[in-house]
């Protein structure tokens, strides 16, 4: 019986870290897109006025 159940909590925690990982990789790639929107849109703007 204690085997059973230890198996169901080692399951259990075998599924939490899936879903952490999973989370943690799509926070990753929402970052990085918004690195990538924000790099697109500083490359865009001028750095200097034209000149008169």
């Amino acid at each position: 019986m204690f085997s059973i159940i230890m198996t169901w909590i080692g399951a259990m925690l075998g599924v939490a870290v899936l879903l952490l990982m999973a989370f943690g990789a799509f926070v990753v790639d929402v970052d990085d897109a918004l690195g990538d929107r924000q790099r697109k849109l500083d490359d865009q703007t001028p750095s200097s006025p034209a000149p008169l």
